[in-house]
């Protein structure tokens, strides 16, 4: 079986006073007095303090990590200074949410959403599924750490997706494609449906979030009680290759 069909091929290639320009900014800002996640540093904290994560509502999180692919895709991501980060992390970590995406090596979340060291739990595995020990480590994340938000984030292209619309077969890689086939049956779409058929491939991509998504909620009632109590959101994803956009949604 040649595995290399399913690799996707490759894609052709602010200040303070701009950021309290923006509603979201003077409401985040204004309210909580933190600055957003991975924006320009409206103090001088170099990383996420406690105070400053508990503060956030899941909602403020969600729109902060917006933000920051808005950043991402316009070029005008912060000029992070990691080395400072790091030291501001050492003694300890407040993340505001944890992503959970694929393994995929032009989809690493933290810099699509334009965030900080200590700024998110980053979970990644090949077709983004959820099994037991990525819920286990999701509720750490929320239960344990106190994040606020659960993001599960495809792609388009997705080579794990195509591999389970081919029915690939390859020692471990098997049984992980097989929990990515039932959002092959799930989907609706009229036109070939082959991984050949890159519209196809993306369907199927955004399918196997919502499907992600529900295993999180049926198979952590520690996730879905967080989340019932509003304490948590879990929200649902897809990163396009091109152009650098992330979608998001419920």
């Amino acid at each position: 079986m040649n595995f290399s069909r399913w690799i996707p091929e490759p894609i052709p290639c602010c200040g303070r006073r701009a950021l309290l320009k923006s509603a979201a900014g003077i409401a985040t800002v204004g309210a909580i007095g933190v600055p957003l996640l991975g924006a320009p540093q409206l103090s001088d904290a170099a990383a996420m303090t406690k105070e400053m994560r508990d503060e956030l509502t899941p909602d403020q999180v969600i729109e902060t990590l917006k933000q920051g692919n808005e950043r991402f895709r316009t070029g005008k991501m912060v000029a992070h200074d990691y080395l400072a980060q790091k030291r501001a992390t050492v003694a300890a970590q407040y993340p505001a949410a944890a992503i959970l995406s694929c393994i995929d090596s032009r989809a690493p979340g933290e810099i699509i959403l334009d965030t900080r060291i200590g700024d998110t739990f980053n979970a990644r595995i090949a077709g983004n599924i959820a099994n037991d020990d990525l819920l286990g480590s999701l509720e750490f994340a929320c239960a344990l750490a106190g994040a606020k938000v659960v993001l599960v984030m495809g792609h388009t292209a997705c080579g794990a997706v195509k591999g389970a619309i081919d029915g690939a077969q390859l020692g471990n890689l098997t049984g992980l494609l097989d929990k990515i086939k039932p959002a092959v049956e799930a989907t609706h779409y009229e036109g070939e449906r082959t991984s050949k058929n890159g519209e196809f491939v993306d369907e199927v991509a955004k399918t196997n979030v919502h499907l992600t998504m529900r295993a999180i909620r049926e198979r952590s009632s520690v996730l879905a009680g967080l989340e019932k109590d509003q304490k948590i959101k879990i929200v649902g994803s897809m990163y396009h290759l091109v152009g650098g956009r992330v979608d998001f949604f419920t």
